[in-house]
């Protein structure tokens, strides 16, 4: 594993921030960090960072434990953070403030400039590698950002909140960026308060309220309070369609009137071209088939509601 953490547990006098939290992020997987404001998503990753001690617990990068001196340093090389507070140096050029941390990284001077190219190249922003990072947009300074964290190559990526407060458009370009990210088999941990951008991109999903209140694969986290159905509208009742579909699927509620046909299949949104296929040959006209039920959404609020256990 390449993130581990065992316990971990943060508290700033009578405060407890984080508490006994126990998570493992896999080599080359985007995992999502969820959570409301102050639920010790930022002070989970500032102490896998070793910008903070923890309380008690452990906590390991590539094995490393960064609760010690020589592990921190050692896992401080493997680490790019982009944090919350993007801190350029303003009165330089984009392509100077890569630059400055490519050298404090130690990246050799042909290697720092082939990557200062790729990164810029990437998030849009070559052709303004020579224009002072003071005068761009949010939206600018923040892929720029993205870059800095990028520059030295680590293999694991914080993101707190990458793209909060942006524009769609860079929203995107960031959204687009961490998957070619993935491409290459980077690690990334991904703080965000967007359900529908750890769904589009992450691997895995952990909820967090000051404890963890789950893990897993959207898919898993969606089941988690109820799960997904299969709903089928048909043109007019018909029992032998009713039939046909008992012998394949279980689980079946017919609404009042026979036409609304409700049943969870073990694959809601890969069978649904199968429910339809099974419902013409047995004589059946379909008005609608789709999926109905849980979303990441719900799942999130009920768990942090406590709502669900």
């Amino acid at each position: 594993m390449m993130i581990e953490t065992k316990d971990l547990t943060k508290k700033f006098g009578a405060l407890t921030a984080v508490e006994g939290v126990t998570l493992s992020v896999a080599e080359g997987e985007v995992f999502g960090f969820l959570g409301p404001n102050g639920a010790g998503k930022t002070t989970t990753v500032r102490m896998l960072c070793s910008l903070i001690s923890r309380t008690s617990g452990e906590a390991r990068i590539g094995g490393y434990d960064v609760g010690d001196d020589e592990g921190s340093l050692r896992a401080r090389k493997m680490i790019g953070l982009v944090s919350d507070n993007v801190g350029l140096y303003e009165v330089l050029s984009a392509y100077r403030n890569l630059e400055i941390y490519g050298r404090l990284y130690g990246v050799p001077e042909a290697r720092r400039r082939e990557n200062i190219e790729k990164l810029l190249t990437m998030l849009g922003l070559w052709e303004k590698r020579d224009v002072a990072a003071g005068t761009f947009s949010k939206g600018m300074k923040q892929k720029l950002a993205v870059a800095r964290a990028l520059v030295h190559d680590p293999e694991v990526v914080f993101m707190d909140e990458p793209t909060a407060n942006l524009d769609p458009e860079s929203a995107k370009t960031v959204r687009e960026f961490i998957l070619e990210l993935k491409k290459e088999r980077r690690t990334i941990f991904l703080n965000t308060h967007n359900l529908d951008e750890a769904e589009r991109v992450c691997d895995r999903i952990a909820i967090l309220n000051t404890r963890l209140m789950a893990t897993g694969t959207p898919g898993e986290l969606e089941s988690m309070v109820g799960g997904k159905k299969v709903v089928v509208e048909l043109a007019r009742p018909s029992e032998a369609v009713v039939a046909a579909l008992n012998e394949r699927y279980a689980g079946f509620t017919v609404a009042p009137g026979g036409t609304r046909l409700t049943f969870a299949p073990s694959d809601p949104d890969g069978q649904i071209p199968d429910v339809v296929e099974a419902v013409v040959r047995a004589g059946g006209r379909v008005r609608y088939a789709g999926v109905e039920g849980s979303s990441l959404e719900s799942t999130y609020l009920q768990l942090v509601k406590g709502e669900a256990r």
